[in-house]
């Protein structure tokens, strides 16, 4: 077998519709919802009983914005500033052979009913909305996770949070429901990781804003909200 056509099962519903912004990894910014919404085909309650018993799932989607015909064999990781090479299967990066990601989410709500049911409510999700879904796992505690695992350049390269500035009259155009998500978000540095113009104004579309920021060291401070 030298090719596999893979069946779209799931489209998530996301805060994000460009990829600016988006957490770099799962998990990294807990407060995040998101909707895993399957597609017709796969709207079938039986499958998913017995997923009530697990907390976390593993995602397997597709990186649809980088679909590419041709490969390289090494890629410029973000997070050592876009200047080293490194072998593309000794990153994440999007720029794959085969451009599929995974994703490590925590089940908050198992939806059976409605709709477009069923559809599954996670947290912690680092996909643009509409990403096309091709699997879901369980995941097993006792088989996933290794504690004393090398973690390669990625270890050595970690960033501390950023502090997250917002005035009063600004934060006051934030949806309730969004500010924490939006403010872990922003915590992470959506800058590319080269950048450093202090006063440079970014713009980050999120639940239907544009959130305006500068960033001066390890400050972020959002300078204005757009509806």
């Amino acid at each position: 077998m030298d090719s596999l056509n893979l069946k779209i099962i799931a489209r998530i519903k996301s805060d994000f519709p460009e990829k600016f912004g988006i957490p770099r990894q799962s998990g990294l910014v807990p407060a995040l919802r998101s909707v895993v919404r399957f597609e017709p085909e796969f709207r079938n309650t039986d499958a998913l009983r017995g997923l009530e018993g697990f907390s976390h799932l593993w995602l397997l989607w597709i990186f649809s914005e980088n679909v590419r015909e041709t490969w390289k064999p090494t890629v410029r990781p973000p997070r050592l500033g876009g200047n080293t090479r490194l072998g593309v299967f000794a990153t994440r990066s999007s720029f794959r052979p085969n451009p599929i990601a995974m994703s490590c989410v925590k089940i908050e709500e198992i939806r059976l009913e409605g709709n477009d049911g069923p559809e599954i409510v996670v947290s912690g999700a680092d996909l643009m909305d509409g990403t096309p879904i091709v699997d879901i796992k369980p995941y097993l505690p006792y088989a996933d996770s290794v504690p004393n695992a090398a973690g390669g350049f990625a270890e050595s390269r970690r960033y501390d949070n950023l502090q997250v500035e917002i005035a009063p009259e600004i934060l006051g155009h934030i949806p309730g429901d969004k500010r924490d998500a939006l403010i872990q978000v922003l915590e992470q540095d959506p800058r590319p990781h080269y950048h450093d113009d202090p006063e440079r104004i970014y713009g980050i579309a999120f639940a239907g804003m544009n959130v305006k920021f500068k960033v001066a060291g390890k400050v972020l401070t959002v300078t204005g909200i757009d509806k």
